[in-house]
């Protein structure tokens, strides 16, 4: 049986959430109404920041979940899953065989560009969005290239080009915008254009929808500009999160917050039990969590490390960087410096970190 979360009974998203999930009670054979819930359980991850959707999320699926040909519409929401918990190859497999049933799926493509720039697979990603931009509307389209470029030596091009299509696409939907303007603000961020940045995030703010991505990428490039009580103001009772509460934690210690060792242990805890289960999906959370709230960089960079290994954005690198330099460890990073090198990626902080690794100013 699935838990039932907290919800106002007058909240029109949790009103939808009991509708798809009674309907899928009465027929939780039917696809489409499986589908249909555990696409939104999925959604309502990403807004909150609570893994436990995820796992509802799972179980609606359960009756397809270990079968090699599931319906088709079935195999894809198994992906969307299945990258969550870093299955990717077995994602990627699922991927691949909803656009040889069907080329025009757009959510398939839409999901292996996400994939291979998680795995830095740019040439991959390059040809997923080249499937996707004809499919979707053009905006997403030019944010799918935007990503890939602003990582192999076109970042400039890319935001221009990103900046002109959110110009010239008024009518994209709010989640369209906030996506696009959330990658926008990554972009500038890590070509040290950090008005541009801000300005792109609070234009993603501004359109007030809920979403945990943003919310940690606006954070931390607070934290970055030394700007911590406004993370605290920002990330105000979103403790639920273990992404958001990280940031929390980091800049409670930073203001000296007296909620800041609370958090801290909370955290520590949900580490600790994530463990204990076998879960190493936060191994890059926990990193940092060792790094900027333990001081114990010989703890960080082995988790840093070994989730290198699996996730390669820039947000990994920089882990990963940050902490080979607290160790005194050039050795470790050299997975990260050979792809700034091969790639031509541009990040300011990136190349910083690089450059102490080798002893330069």
């Amino acid at each position: 049986m699935l838990e039932r979360l907290p919800a106002g009974a007058a909240d029109p998203r949790q009103r939808e959430l009991r509708e798809l999930r009674d309907r899928w009670r009465a027929q939780p054979t039917d696809a489409d109404a499986a589908v249909a819930l555990a696409r939104r359980y999925f959604e309502a991850s990403a807004a909150e920041g609570d893994p436990r959707y995820v796992g509802y999320a799972q179980a609606a699926l359960a009756p397809w979940w270990d079968k090699p040909e599931p319906p088709a519409e079935v195999r894809v929401m198994r992906a969307v899953l299945r990258q969550f918990g870093h299955e990717f190859d077995a994602a990627l497999a699922d991927l691949s065989a909803a656009v040889q049933h069907d080329p025009g799926d757009g959510e398939a493509w839409a999901w292996q560009v996400a994939i291979r720039l998680v795995r830095a697979q740019y040439p991959q990603a390059r040809e997923a969005c080249e499937q996707l931009a004809p499919l979707a509307e053009p905006l997403i389209g030019a944010g799918c290239r935007a990503q890939v470029d602003s990582l192999t030596g076109r970042a400039g091009a890319a935001a221009e080009a990103l900046r002109a299509a959110l110009r010239a696409d008024a009518a994209a939907s709010p989640e369209q915008r906030l996506w696009s303007l959330t990658r926008l603000a990554e972009i500038e961020e890590r070509r040290g254009r950090f008005a541009e940045s801000e300005a792109a995030f609070r234009a993603a703010l501004a359109l007030g929808l809920p979403d945990v991505y943003l919310l940690s990428a606006y954070a931390d490039f607070l934290l970055d500009r030394g700007r911590a009580p406004e993370v605290l103001a920002l990330l105000k009772d979103k403790e639920r999160s273990d992404l958001l509460l990280l940031r929390l934690a980091i800049a409670g210690k930073a203001s000296e917050s007296a909620q800041a060792a609370a958090w801290a242990d909370s955290l520590a805890a949900r580490f600790d039990a994530a463990r204990l289960r076998g879960d190493a999906l936060h191994q890059k959370e926990e990193a940092r969590f060792a790094l900027a709230m333990l001081g114990q960089p010989k703890r960080a960079l082995p988790l840093a490390s070994a989730n290198y290994v699996l996730q390669r954005e820039p947000a990994d690198a920089r882990v990963l960087l940050e902490a080979a330099v607290a160790a005194r460890d050039p050795a470790a990073a050299e997975p990260v410096l050979r792809w700034l090198a091969e790639t031509g990626a541009e990040s300011v902080v990136l190349r910083q970190l690089a450059a102490q690794l080798k002893g330069k100013p």
